[in-house]
């Protein structure tokens, strides 16, 4: 298969730490084929930028127009540009190219040099804003960068005034026990987040982020996700320690970032201050994870063997509250005490609040659930997890994942793995190459949930290097011995699937 091209049209470093060679690096850790396009050629080492040399207007358009012809890009990523006439060069390209075909754009709005130099005047700036801006797909400014764009502000402030539907405010080159950016895009903004790292061999994060963010994007991650993927390959290009010159060294990040589980961030929905502390201890749930709307037909499934099963209930909008609640205890009682007679554990969906109140220890949220919680309802949701509540989340894609770790719950759902009927949703299968993935690189146990139909599917999902496998109508058409017999099958066979690159289950775009 041919590999996705974007084009990043940016400045030469002389040092080969940022701009074109930092971009170069990081396509090739993302899979995709760069064309590189000189901007700007610059004078500079380790240490210092000496000068900088727009590349003439001509030359650009020459370079762009031959590309056209053969190497039509996907994403266009743009960083140091030089001037205002390089700049609307960039832009008649980008709506010629947008004639023919979709065309992303990612800004990186370089407008310093880490060393201070700086590479924007007030007419280039007024530039971006008017005429580039409102072209982009993405922006990538560093804090620095986005007050020079729209004034003084916290990122969530900022973020909007950019006018661009994605953007990412990175905050890596402030110390502090967290690298943490600012993440707003159509499908879910906060801020993301890594333990933070001391590294000489900084110079190219942001261009790094930026390519990796546009190749993402080219290879049919949503923003969201490229995020994502963007703040794991800058993090991974840290740990090298070549720094060849006096100043800083150059990021250089690894192909391998894609499945290294100490890699993937949290997306918190407010500030962070700590990285979210691991469940010790034994997995929370491990075999079948039953899911019921009956309390009389999870009392039967513990006493068929099932260890976990899943109270989900739905109150009908007629539904009074106090019919509601009425309805509630009286499926939730039995099945609570069928749990606690035989050693098993009672998970009820959405209703945490009622639930604990019933006497539930464990309780499942969605992500929709998350995004409803008011402060006061995190707050409480907190005191309870402090007390010992357990907590399982869905996810449906690499930023839910980063959403679900920031919560530091018991388990993290993955689905749909197969097609289900059971929920209308946007997402597209995650099959079991996504489900390995998550196994491995989850920071706690995985439940594989979505589509299982056929005992078959749960031995897979087994060899998947799932935790558990959820099974929902199969329960109520085959007797649970065959559930049971099916998982022990594939729990005890090698990894079915090595983790590699998962797939997009979201439309990019």
């Amino acid at each position: 298969m041919n590999k996705p091209v974007i084009w990043s049209i940016a400045g030469l470093d002389s040092g080969g730490g940022a701009g074109l060679s930092a971009d170069q690096r990081a396509a090739d850790a993302m899979g995709v084929h760069l064309c590189p396009v000189a901007a700007a050629l610059t004078a500079q080492n380790s240490v210092a930028v000496d000068a900088v040399f727009p590349v003439q207007s001509e030359q650009l358009d020459a370079q762009l127009a031959a590309l056209a012809q053969d190497l039509a890009p996907t994403v266009i990523k743009t960083g140091l540009l030089g001037g205002v006439e390089q700049l609307r060069v960039v832009t008649r390209w980008v709506d010629r190219l947008r004639e023919r075909a979709p065309v992303a754009l990612v800004v990186d709005p370089v407008l310093r040099a880490s060393t201070g130099a700086s590479f924007a005047d007030d007419d280039l700036l007024r530039a971006y804003r008017e005429e580039l801006l409102p072209r982009a797909t993405a922006v990538t400014p560093n804090r620095r960068e986005a007050t020079r764009l729209v004034g003084e502000g916290c990122p969530q402030q900022q973020a909007p005034a950019l006018g661009v539907a994605t953007v990412c405010i990175t905050g890596g080159d402030e110390a502090g026990p967290l690298a943490v950016d600012w993440l707003q895009s159509p499908q879910a903004s906060g801020w993301l987040a890594l333990p933070w790292r001391a590294a000489r061999n900084n110079h190219g994060t942001g261009c790094c982020f930026a390519t990796a963010l546009a190749a993402a994007l080219a290879r049919g991650f949503a923003p969201a996700d490229a995020a994502v993927l963007a703040k794991m390959l800058t993090a991974s290009g840290l740990l090298a320690d070549a720094t060849p010159g006096a100043g800083a060294g150059p990021v250089r990040p690894s192909a391998g970032f894609i499945t290294d589980p100490g890699l993937l961030p949290a997306l918190f929905d407010t500030a962070p201050t700590a990285w979210p502390a691991r469940c010790d201890g034994p997995p929370a749930v491990e075999g079948i994870y039953g899911i019921t709307d009956s309390g009389a037909h999870v009392v039967a499934l513990f006493g068929a063997g099932l260890a976990t099963v899943q109270l989900r209930l739905k109150r009908a909008e007629s539904e009074s509250g106090a019919a509601w609640h009425t309805r509630l205890a009286g499926e939730v009682q039995p099945a609570l005490d069928a749990a606690h007679r035989l050693g098993a554990t009672l998970i009820v969906n959405d209703h945490w609040r009622a639930a604990l109140a019933l006497g539930v220890g464990f309780v499942h949220l969605g992500q929709e659930d998350l995004l409803a919680l008011d402060t006061a309802a995190r707050a409480d949701l907190a005191q309870a997890r402090a007390r010992g509540l357990r907590l399982g989340i869905s996810s449906h894609s690499l930023w839910e994942l980063a959403r679900a770790v920031a919560w530091a719950p018991d388990y993290i759902a993955c689905g749909p793995v197969w097609p289900t009927l059971t929920k209308a949703m946007p997402w597209r299968p995650q099959g079991l190459d996504n489900l390995a993935w998550w196994a491995a690189m989850s920071p706690v146990p995985v439940v594989g949930i979505g589509g299982v139909l056929a005992p078959e599917q749960l031995v897979q999902i087994a060899a998947s290097g799932a935790a558990a496998g959820c099974v929902v109508r199969g329960l109520k058409e085959l007797p649970a011995r065959d559930w049971l017999a099916a998982w022990r099958s594939g729990a005890g066979m090698p990894l079915a699937t090595e983790p590699s690159w998962p797939h997009p289950s979201l439309s990019a775009l």
